[in-house]
């Protein structure tokens, strides 16, 4: 799995389960919710993301394989 594939999954699953929380546990959890999606706006503008960061940081690949960089 490459970079853009584990950032959708990874924001999905952060609004998900921020929602859920909000439900069951407390409102203020929408807060995450906002935090990601902001986060998510920004770097469409700017071109960078703290999630992206954090995951070339571990090691998982930008691009497919055989793949290359426009």
């Amino acid at each position: 799995m490459y970079i853009d594939r584990m950032l959708r999954i990874i924001a999905g699953t952060f609004i998900l389960l921020s929602v859920v929380l909000a439900v069951k546990v407390n409102l203020n959890w929408l807060w995450f919710t906002a935090f990601v999606g902001l986060n998510l706006f920004q770097s469409g503008f700017t071109n960078w993301c703290p999630m992206i960061t954090i995951l070339e940081k571990l090691g998982v690949p930008r691009f497919p394989k055989g793949c290359s960089a426009k």
